[in-house]
């Protein structure tokens, strides 16, 4: 009966239309009209147990942490709310901003009935920066730090909003195990059977708090508005907005691949200078897709070059074709020295349709005066291969099937990709998106999202190990 009412009550006034009330001065989105929906969807009781990973100077904060709070007040003064972030002094600033919210002119226009204390007035209601009370009613919200004490406090809605500092907290094995025993001896604790969480904060780590509930309990991705209808009993719901679209499009997120999620603040061009300054972070912050450099395969071991070699003896081309929608196609160009090393000298790798890759591929050949074209036949790469030597006449274009297992293949491979082949220097400038998934790829193949560099890259050596054992490159002249 109170989620009825509680959605009653958000019908009269939305969490967008209460938000645009007491702070006009917010600009809406796309990407802020689906996060306060979903925020509205938990504040009226739909969604129970919520995490949302959002990238910095998005304004996540003004919305589950400021916001959010002072309406949930407002459908239901009865409601204990807790705020908690790394620091008391964080939280305690988050509750000076709903207080400020609560007692505006605006806010009496649309909750009459939420009131706090002002001044003295009335005695016996508690107005501090770490808890406030509702008059006449048995509301209150409290903040703390993490690690803090919430002794004696039953708690019905928990909102946990950015519990590291930075960084060097998130890399500290010391402060995520601390995070995660005073999550589940202080927050759970005061937790009772309706009680809600919302987990809101940029990822750093993948063993922080959100990994290490995404491993131990049941979370379910949210990709439809009919998803929060589905949750079953105990379930968390998740949501992880990228900051340049990555993966395929869904009913919460339709954005295209490469897209910004808000480009007035955080443009295209900005997101991609800042990948390529630490691919790494930027995949844990940005993209929500956190690894540990321990866990990498290839990490920054790769050697670079500023000129090619005189003794070249092979110019050829490695090229994986897309298998689906999401995979992209890597077509990778290389010279070979008499040593057996390989030059990478241009690439193709893009999620283009394979009409305009065709053209790509063979541009690229003709351009660095291939000799030789490997390209796998899998998935359509038989015809790919055909349209590439038609446009191409000169090169001599080979396809074949790749029956290997492809993490095995990768594994095995990987340190001789790192010992024998040399990147042309600021290759990440060149090649951003491959240079980010290189540098990411992680031991675990099967945890990758995309491969397919890792697969092109590994072909290459596979292929010129076999051409070296064979005799079969000899040394050529390109005049």
């Amino acid at each position: 009966m109170k989620k009825q009412n509680l959605t009653e009550q958000a019908e009269a006034c939305s969490f967008i239309d209460f938000a645009q009330r007491v702070y006009p001065f917010l600009e809406f989105t796309p990407f802020h009209r689906t996060y306060y929906n979903i925020l509205e969807a938990y504040a009226t009781g739909r969604i129970k147990k919520l995490i949302v990973s959002v990238p910095p100077q998005h304004g996540k904060s003004v919305g589950a942490t400021t916001l959010l709070p002072a309406y949930m007040l407002g459908l239901d003064p009865d409601s204990r709310i807790a705020i908690a972030s790394y620091s008391g002094t964080l939280a305690s600033k988050f509750n000076r901003r709903v207080q400020r919210i609560i007692e505006s002119r605006e806010y009496a226009e649309i909750f009459p009935d939420t009131t706090i204390k002002q001044g003295t007035k009335p005695a016996g209601y508690i107005r501090t920066s770490d808890e406030v009370e509702i008059i006449g009613r048995k509301g209150e919200l409290i903040s703390v730090g993490r690690e803090g004490s919430l002794t004696g406090n039953r708690v019905d809605c928990f909102i946990l909003d950015d519990l590291y500092k930075d960084a060097m907290e998130a890399q500290s094995p010391v402060v995520r195990t601390n995070c995660w025993e005073w999550y589940t001896s202080v927050v759970r604790t005061r937790m009772h059977n309706t009680s809600r969480e919302l987990i809101v904060f940029t990822r750093w780590h993948e063993e922080d708090l959100i990994g290490e509930l995404m491993r131990t309990e049941r979370c379910r991705m949210l990709q439809s508005w009919s998803d929060i209808d589905k949750v079953e009993d105990g379930e968390w719901l998740y949501l992880n907005f990228e900051a340049l679209k990555a993966s395929p499009p869904t009913e919460i997120d339709p954005r295209v691949e490469g897209e910004a999620l808000w480009e007035a603040q955080q443009s295209v061009a900005l997101l991609r200078s800042k990948r390529q300054l630490d691919p790494v972070r930027f995949e844990a912050m940005y993209q929500g897709h956190p690894s540990t450099r321990e866990g990498l395969l290839y990490g920054d071991a790769f050697r670079e070059y500023d000129t090619l070699p005189r003794d070249i003896v092979a110019r050829a081309s490695y090229t994986d074709t897309a298998d689906t929608g999401d995979d992209y196609l890597a077509s990778v160009a290389y010279a070979v020295d008499t040593d057996g090393i390989v030059y990478i000298t241009d690439m193709v790798y893009t999620q283009e349709a394979m009409e305009t890759t065709e053209r790509l591929v063979a541009e690229m050949l003709m351009r660095n005066d291939t000799r030789r074209a490997y390209i796998e036949s899998n998935n359509g790469g038989r015809g790919f291969a055909r349209s590439v030597q038609r446009l191409a006449p000169h090169v001599k274009v080979e396809w074949f099937h790749q029956n290997g297992n492809k993490e095995a293949r990768i594994l095995s491979n990987s340190a001789t990709v790192v010992h024998a082949l040399r990147f042309p220097r600021g290759w990440h400038l060149r090649w951003p998106e491959a240079y980010a998934h290189l540098t990411t790829f992680r031991r675990n193949v099967r945890s990758n999202r995309h491969d397919d560099i890792a697969d092109a890259l590994t072909g290459i050596v596979e292929k010129e190990l076999s051409a070296s054992s064979s005799g079969k490159w000899q040394k050529i002249s390109f005049i």
